[in-house]
């Protein structure tokens, strides 16, 4: 067998791969197309930052991504238009099914957001970049001379920098998938151990994904000058491959009610410190300084460094009732760690008992998909200032600071990411067996067919029942939402001269 092409970090935008931590500054503009000429000019000298490993981490970074209107605005034909995932095309919040999967109703319904719903959508969004107290400047810098001509700002969203912490004061993005950036990772069609190193074609379309499949995206005759610039498709040599070293963003403006979440905590524990901030805990499912809830490993999980395994080398399989870390805490929602059979090991006749339905593993790890199929690459940043714990206690003064989080995840399939995990695991009022509760964090509250309670969190006690919480507030709304394809590089030129 061949071996595979090496990828090239000079097409690939660099968000992909950095998390561009050292540029503590942050807006993202979210951009309607006034002037169609005058955008692809602007495109045409865009200083779109790369994904090549420089010597320096840079002092600036740009990105640049389009929604499927702004894409058609710059001149793409519906022809071309139809290659991208339905869920991308049709957007995040034009659908009233998929508002519901994804939790937007309520509070949470794209008719209340300040941008994404109705007739808010953006055609782009320009996320810059840039060390402390340079962003300013490097945002006058990438405007240009066609930028008045080209563009209205819908909305400009700032950031800031809570120094890895989010909102509600936890430690936060110490859990991402380990791209498979070499190429060498062999998918196997039965993953019996719980790994973190995910195939490449999860995060970037033209690359093979978890099921050895390229993921469908559009694809070009050969012919033409314009089109002659495009990367070859890999699986498809005879193609052009517009979506090549490509990935779907996923933008949603996420306001969390800090004062809300503490006082709501407060209550329920009596206003004692230590219990208040162990139920917390449970909710988040880590302690506030990113700890898990249940022990490490034992054995060292593929793809989990030395230095990251001491926060993150873990799996839920020594708690499988949820007695350390609750069933249905946040963390162990968005990420299961679970495998394609649940309990089994490499030996054979382990993976014989499992398949045959024999093995001893839980309900609850039997009916959660496995993780490798839906992992999500986040890249999101906080806005307002934070909060302590204490002032959080406190009544809110007039005109108290909005706070945040814009959260951003990456990947090559929408659906089966981003949607699913939103859907079958966040919001799922069943998750892992259970009933009446949605996520603590993320969830809205609202009812839903066949669930009309899901407002509970409940708490899995040794030698005792389950305590359960009820009449659980919301306590993060979505504020703005919206898909956007943010292509490769090499793209974003060929756009540029259509």
């Amino acid at each position: 067998m061949a071996k595979p092409s090496p990828v090239d970090f000079a097409d690939i935008q660099g968000l992909v791969r950095f998390g561009y931590g050292a540029l503590t500054e942050a807006s993202f503009l979210l951009l309607r197309i006034r002037d169609a000429a005058a955008a692809r000019a602007w495109l045409a000298s865009a200083p779109v930052s790369n994904a090549v490993m420089l010597a320096k981490a840079p002092d600036t970074a740009l990105q640049v991504a389009f929604t499927c209107e702004g894409l058609r605005a710059l001149g793409l034909g519906e022809d071309i238009l139809a290659g991208f995932s339905a869920e991308f095309y049709s957007g995040m919040s034009r659908d009233a099914s998929r508002s519901r999967r994804l939790g937007d109703a309520g509070a949470n319904s794209p008719e209340y957001w300040q941008w994404g719903g109705q007739d808010r959508n953006p055609d782009l969004v320009v996320m810059l970049y840039a060390r402390e107290n340079q962003l300013d400047g490097w945002s006058q810098t990438v405007r240009g001379q066609q930028w008045e001509d080209a563009f209205d700002v819908l909305d400009s969203l700032p950031t800031s920098n809570l120094f890895g912490v989010e909102p509600f004061g936890f430690t936060d993005g110490v859990s991402q998938p380990t791209l498979d950036w070499e190429r060498e990772r062999e998918v196997s069609g039965d993953e019996l151990v719980y790994g973190n190193r995910v195939a490449l074609g999860e995060f970037l379309l033209g690359y093979p994904n978890e099921y050895n499949k390229y993921t469908d995206r559009p694809l070009l005759p050969a012919g033409g000058d314009a089109v002659s610039t495009l990367p070859t498709a890999e699986d498809q040599p005879q193609l052009r491959d517009l979506g090549k070293n490509g990935t779907y963003l996923v933008f949603r403006q996420l306001a969390q009610d800090v004062r809300g979440f503490w006082q709501f905590m407060d209550r329920q524990t009596n206003s004692d410190p230590q219990t208040r901030l162990e139920l917390a805990e449970a909710c988040v499912g880590r302690k506030q300084d990113g700890q898990p809830l249940v022990e490490l490993s034992d054995q060292p999980i593929e793809g989990i460094d030395k230095h990251n395994a001491a926060i993150n080398g873990f799996t839920f399989d020594a708690d499988p009732t949820g007695l350390r870390c609750p069933l249905g805490a946040h963390i162990r929602r968005a990420n299961p760690r679970t495998t394609d059979l649940p309990g089994a090991s490499d030996n054979p006749f382990s993976k014989l008992e499992h398949t045959l339905g024999f093995g001893e593993s839980s309900y609850g790890k039997d009916v959660i998909a496995s993780t490798r199929f839906h992992r999500l690459l986040r890249r999101g940043r906080e806005y307002g200032p934070g909060l302590s714990t204490d002032d959080a206690l406190q009544p809110a003064p007039p005109n108290d600071a909005l706070r945040g989080i814009h959260f951003i995840c990456l990947g090559a399939n929408i659906s089966r990411q981003f949607e699913f995990v939103q859907s079958a695991w966040v919001m799922s009022s069943k998750f892992a067996g259970l009933w009446g509760e949605s996520d603590p964090l993320l969830g809205n509250r609202e009812p839903i067919p066949g669930c009309p309670i899901t407002n509970t969190f409940s708490l899995t006690q040794r030698d005792a029942v389950k305590r359960h919480i009820t009449a659980l507030p919301q306590f993060i709304t979505v504020r703005g939402g919206a898909y956007f394809f943010m292509p490769g590089i090499r793209v974003v030129r060929f756009l540029a001269q259509i």
